[in-house]
């Protein structure tokens, strides 16, 4: 039975309820569904229980179920990404966009000061944009394979590092670990500090 901080390789496929899917790790899914990416790559992801590597409502689920199995289970928007926050659905001046030779239509998405936003109407010299995330307010439904458990150092600092860094090269030596990546400073200190809460680490050094 799985319990808080193990960490298990998963594989997954993420639907809004009585809609489509919005992610997925398996490639053979994907191309079935006329979703395929060829830029996306299809695998299972490992997350540690517990941690937050996963929406709350799946993390919660996760805990004493068995290795090996399929499960199917329903996400609420409390569990999942929030109900929609009305004091996220701002007007914004449309001069705001046409100094930036952006034409707002209804639909469209953009980013605003480093928040993503969504248009919902524009009407005179006002635009109303919704900054909620888009999957906000659904109800979703994760069909979920637990794949193994994952007792390998190495392993585990791959699949945390693969959660948040696009590139990296890791080195790891009994317990001292080499990561080679870009990372901000912020950055390398909140993943610092995730590595020593998860996994047994003694020194770990970053490299550019």
């Amino acid at each position: 039975m799985l319990k808080e901080n193990d960490f298990v390789e998963i594989d997954y496929v993420a639907r809004i309820k009585d809609d489509g899917i919005f992610d997925l790790t398996i490639e053979d899914v994907a191309k079935r569904e006329n979703i395929y990416d060829p830029e996306t790559k299809y695998k299972p992801v490992v997350i540690c229980i517990g941690k937050g590597d996963i929406i709350r409502g799946l993390d919660n689920f996760l805990i004493g179920k068995e290795i090996g199995k399929k499960y199917a289970v329903e996400i609420s928007p409390e569990e999942g990404f929030g109900k929609k926050d009305k004091n996220l659905i701002k007007l914004v001046p449309t001069g705001e966009f046409t100094k930036q030779n952006v034409k707002p239509v209804p639909g469209m998405h953009l980013n605003m000061g480093g928040i993503m936003g969504k248009i919902i109407s524009v009407t005179g010299g006002r635009t109303l944009v919704d900054f909620n995330n888009p999957l906000s307010g659904r109800d979703l439904v994760y069909e979920i394979e637990i794949k193994r458990i994952i007792n390998d150092k190495k392993e585990q600092l791959v699949g945390l590092l693969d959660l948040i860094l696009k590139d990296f090269k890791l080195e790891l030596n009994d317990d001292e670990a080499t990561i080679t990546s870009k990372i901000d400073p912020e950055l390398k200190k909140k993943l610092e500090k995730e590595i020593r809460e998860r996994i047994k680490i003694g020194k770990i050094t970053f490299k550019e």
